[in-house]
């Protein structure tokens, strides 16, 4: 039985917005104190006790580079939360940045990279597009380089951090479906648009041969067995499966951003909650960490799997429509 693609991309969101307001918490001490069991979505609240905005640093070389706007009051402050401005059900900024993908991608009946980048300059440079506070270093190092003359096709830095997979399901749910090796090479264009690092680039081609593989019909955890054993070994998934959340991923795996570590963790949780996506969602916000980044693979393998529950999607400050596929031009 084939699986709809679009949950795929729905669950991304909503795992990204329910982790939004714990995302790059390390103390889980003053993540239960801050925001409870998270049953549900919650505004971010200052202060945020590990937040590293404190010795954050962007400064534009041209007024063009200047993607900060407004938010660039809050840098150098501590205690800042990370998405202080996003209200409860929001999506940060990479993933508002998936949402434009989708929209463009369904529209266009195709993926065109060059009309891609010309959406998320305008999108990056327009102030008040997206009220996220922080801002990757991806995006400052497109732009720095970008400034400097170096074509937009050219401007991705090899970026290692799991953030670059957050647009790997939508862009996935809005293309046509296709022979996996055109799928593949489209995802890999795309990623590198802004991570260029090998692993990065390694771990968005295991996530759409996962997808695509359960699209078909495969179930999760075969899927994963399939396509992602050089990640996380299938011994290690069944016996972890059995260990709380928080040793796996704090002790075990790095809860941080870094792709060696972030992606197989999120492995982790998918294959745990193969069969509950509200358990699964939930316990990547609970680990904290890079949890909304984590969320584009926990979120979109379980969505895919099981489908994600109406009130996760109606809870999302702008549910995710779904769009109508144009038909791909000749």
């Amino acid at each position: 039985m084939q699986h709809d693609r679009f949950q795929a991309y729905a669950g991304a969101l909503v795992a990204d917005a329910l982790a939004m307001p714990v995302h790059w918490y390390y103390d889980r001490a003053a993540l239960d104190r801050d925001y409870g069991r998270l049953e549900g979505y919650l505004a971010p609240k200052n202060p945020h006790p590990d937040s590293i905005l404190w010795r954050s640093r962007y400064s534009p070389p041209t007024p063009d580079a200047d993607i900060l706007h407004e938010q660039a009051a809050y840098w150098g402050q501590p205690g800042v939360h990370y998405h202080q401005f996003l209200a409860a059900g929001e999506n940060t900024l990479n993933f508002q940045l998936a949402r434009l993908l989708y929209r463009q991608v369904t529209a266009a009946g195709r993926y065109d990279a060059d009309a891609w980048l010309s959406a998320y300059i305008d999108f990056m440079r327009t102030p008040g597009r997206h009220r996220d506070t922080y801002v990757e270093e991806c995006h400052r190092g497109f732009f720095t380089r970008l400034v400097e003359g170096i074509p937009p096709r050219l401007c991705g830095i090899e970026d290692q951090h799991i953030g670059g997979l957050a647009s790997v399901p939508a862009l996935f749910a809005a293309l046509p479906e296709m022979p996996l090796a055109d799928l593949r090479a489209i995802v890999a264009v795309h990623v590198a648009l802004t991570h260029r690092h090998p692993r990065v680039l390694k771990a968005a081609d295991t996530l759409v041969c996962l997808l695509d593989r359960m699209a078909a019909g495969a179930p999760l955890r075969s899927a994963i067995e399939s396509h992602a054993a050089d990640w996380i070994a299938t011994e290690r998934l069944t016996h972890w499966s059995q260990e709380d959340d928080r040793e796996v991923v704090g002790r075990r795996l790095s809860p941080a951003c870094y792709i060696d570590k972030a992606f197989p963790a999120a492995l982790h949780l998918a294959w745990k909650y193969h069969d509950d996506f509200t358990a699964g969602i939930t316990a990547n916000a609970r680990v904290g960490g890079d949890n909304c980044h984590r969320g584009a693979v926990v979120g979109s393998l379980l969505g895919l799997a099981l489908g994600v529950p109406t009130h996760w999607l109606e809870g999302l400050k702008d549910p995710p429509e779904r769009v109508p596929k144009t038909p791909p031009t000749p």
